[in-house]
């Protein structure tokens, strides 16, 4: 892998689920060298038109999914974060996939920059969405206010647990002329204000994840729009005011200070989401490319449970030819969700080997 020696030890880290039997693993790939780390080199903020050329240079064609994954599923994604913070560095590279959980990963792991790479450019619609409603929204309270179309409260200050901030939300009734006011807001902020040139599919992509959250508010699951999976799936509420296995709040929204840590990212433009199949030619390769022209570092990659449909699909060694052109060193960790069948504690930490090390070495 670029001079680095082969992979040779990895640790795993399951945590259990409490709801629907979704954990996750984080994994240690380790090298014998380490990729030398330039971080001044990394960009303090991107412009506008830097930000759009990398979001349009990078990204592969629309992919398919049989979800249109507004929200995640995997209750118990916490979990892992203590142990995140104890193996990873801070002021590097987060990339990941899908929806929110990124924000909360990132929120604790405060990387220099971020990447999400998603088979769909409904994702990316999705993540553009909230990139406006993160600028516009100066603390928590206006977020959760502007991405519900739901009145502000009153008597409810920034500083307020998570858990008081969704429990006044839901005592307020959804303004339909909110939703047309914020839905107007994020389009100039994204139009007018960045310039990007979203195409009118890009809009109506906007338009439909904005409206499913008003529609559906607090309580809207992963199954919402498309009516598909366990009836169990946690809502955006019951997301947000989770906690890991000891009781600690760490969604992006559980303090002001988690908040402004995307909200900082979202602003410099230094959060970039990308269309890409993970083992696709393009995506991740490029991401890869412009981080070993910055001498940065992979700090962690979540992966959901993507691999299992490369499995499927008979294209897994794709995607572990393009994870062989990231820069990683000893302390990257990949992030990954595994079924546990229910179980409700965390299992501690794993001795076995987990598949994507021998997978990975096979590329060498």
């Amino acid at each position: 892998m670029d001079g680095l020696s082969r992979p040779r030890r990895r640790a795993s880290m399951l945590a259990g689920s409490a709801g629907i039997g979704v954990a996750v693993c984080l994994s240690i790939l380790a090298y014998v060298a380490a990729v030398p780390v330039a971080a001044d080199a990394l960009p303090a903020r991107l412009s506008d038109q830097e930000f759009w050329k990398m979001v349009s240079d990078m990204s592969e064609p629309n992919g398919f999914f049989r979800s249109d994954n507004l929200l995640s599923n995997e209750t118990s994604f916490q979990y892992v974060i203590p142990e995140l913070l104890r193996t990873t560095r801070a002021g590097r590279i987060y990339m990941g996939v899908g929806p929110e959980q990124n924000f909360t990963y990132i929120a604790a792991m405060k990387p220099a920059m971020a990447f999400i790479v998603d088979v769909r450019r409904g994702n990316l619609d999705l993540q553009l969405a909230y990139k406006a409603l993160f600028e516009l929204s100066a603390d928590r309270v206006e977020f959760v206010s502007r991405l519900f179309s739901k009145k502000r409260p009153d008597g409810l200050p920034p500083d307020s647990r998570v858990e008081d901030i969704f429990a006044s939300f839901s005592k307020v009734e959804t303004s339909q002329d909110l939703y047309a006011a914020n839905l107007k807001a994020i389009d100039d902020r994204l139009m007018v204000t960045h310039g990007f040139a979203l195409s009118p599919a890009d809009l109506e992509g906007i338009e439909y994840a904005y409206h499913a959250f008003s529609r559906f508010g607090p309580e809207i699951q992963y199954s919402s729009t498309r009516n598909f999976g366990s009836s169990m799936q946690p809502t955006f509420a019951e997301l947000m005011t989770a906690t890991d296995e000891r009781g600690v709040s760490r969604s992006f929204l559980a303090s002001e200070e988690n908040y402004a840590v995307v909200r900082d990212l979202e602003a410099k433009n230094l959060l970039v989401p990308v269309v890409g199949n993970f083992a696709g030619p393009k995506a991740i390769r490029a991401v890869g490319q412009y981080l070993k022209e910055k001498g940065a570092v992979v700090s962690a990659f979540y992966l959901s449970n993507v691999e299992m449909y490369l499995r499927i699909d008979g294209i897994w060694d794709n995607f572990c030819g393009n994870v062989a052109a990231l820069p990683l060193d000893a302390t990257s960790t990949f992030i990954r969700s595994v079924r546990n069948f229910g179980r409700t504690r965390a299992l501690g930490l794993a001795s076995e080997l987990g598949p994507m090390a021998s997978e990975v070495d096979a590329c060498h």
